[in-house]
Order: C-alpha cells, then structure tokens, then sequence
C-alpha cells in the first residue's frame, strides 16, 4: 500500500446524503444537566473509553463528583457536538451503518465479520478503493466510517479533512486505522476530525471501543 498524495479517489463531496446520525440516548435524561460518561458515550456514540479520554486529553470538560467520577454537564456535550460535527439524533432502533474502507479485502470482511458478531444492531459495508468509498457513502449513508490511511490514490487524512469539512457528511464517525502508526501521522487524522486511529493488528475490544459498541456485546 502507498499514500495517494495527489487525489483522492472519486469522491464527490456534493452528492452525498448520510442519513440521521448520532446515538440513541434515554430521552428520560433529557433534563438532567450533567451526564455520566456512559451517558455521553451512548448520546454521542462512542465508547466509555473514548468519553473518558476526551476527558483526560482536555477535549471535553468534565467535573468530579466527591468521590472522584466524571460528569458531563449536558451544554457542553452538545457544544462539544457541534463543535466536532457529531451529531446526536440517530433513533435507538436504527442499525449502526458502519463502512469499512481499505484496499485489503481480507481484512476488510475479517473487521466487517468481527462488527456482525458483535452486535445484531450493526450493519456494515465494504469500500477497496476510492470509488467504491465514494459510492458507498451516497448509497449505504453510514454512520461510522473505518478508513483506513495508506491505500493507491487514497490520503485518508485528507479524506477525513474532506468530511468533516461538507455540512452533509460532518457528523460521519470517522475511526482511522494504520499498519504504520507515527505519532505525526496519528496526530494529523485526529486533528482532521477521527474520533480514533486503531494501529494494525488492533485487538477485537479495541474496535469496538472505537465504534461505541460496549464489551458485554462482544
């Protein structure tokens, strides 16, 4: 595999329609100012590992409760959000779209069979190449994308920068994965807007930490 540092595939930013995002929260926590962090996990859905180490990182603004756990005041979740393009609507009876996106199709249907087994709810869906990326994007309107960063005519960086820049495709979890991981190279996809970036081989829980999907469905 090699960087596409000239193009980006096919993508055509302007014609993709993602459907509802974000994750299914308890609406009987509506009204409640502060969160616990599997609260947050679920409203913006990620994992409780991922909360917590927004938190620790100083990227979401936590509080500590007298013996020591973390709480979310709700305004500063949504903020957060908004912020970051992740959107918070999507109803809990919908399937999790997650697309996985990489030029080796063995791994690919090995992440996409390890996501199926782990939760019913999940429904998945294969790119190998920038086209395919950008068809399926239209077409399948996933709600996580698993991309990963070295593939012919793909800089998953830029890609990454390329969603989170569109109003229509912002709220797209956007979870890197490498077989390369250099601290720079890690430091840019997260600052392009990945939620995480899964060094190759990544461990089952590693995954699905990644995409929000808790241990006991593994």
């Amino acid at each position: 595999m090699a960087y596409g540092y000239n193009r980006i595939g096919y993508f055509e930013w302007g014609l993709f329609t993602p459907g509802p995002r974000g994750g299914a929260v308890n609406r009987a926590d509506d009204d409640k100012p502060y969160l616990t962090p599997n609260q947050v996990a679920e409203l913006l859905m990620v994992s409780p590992v991922t909360v917590r180490r927004w938190a620790r990182l100083g990227r979401l603004n936590a509080a500590s409760t007298p013996g020591g756990h973390r709480r979310f005041r709700r305004e500063d979740v949504e903020r957060f959000a908004r912020e970051h393009g992740l959107a918070v609507d999507r109803p809990a009876a919908e399937p999790l779209r997650v697309l996985v996106v990489d030029d080796d199709r063995q791994f690919a249907e090995y992440v996409a069979e390890l996501l199926a087994r782990a939760s019913e709810r999940v429904v998945t869906a294969l790119a190998y190449d920038g086209f395919d990326a950008g068809h399926q994007v239209h077409a399948f309107r996933p709600h996580i994308v698993l991309l990963d960063l070295m593939m012919p005519g793909l800089d998953g960086v830029e890609v990454c920068r390329l969603l989170k820049s569109d109003a229509v495709t912002r709220g797209i979890r956007v979870v890197a994965m490498t077989g390369y991981p250099s601290h720079g190279r890690v430091d840019e996809v997260l600052a392009a807007g990945a939620v995480a970036c899964l060094a190759k081989p990544f461990k089952k829980q590693e995954l699905l930490d990644a995409v929000g999907l808790p241990p006991e469905e593994g």
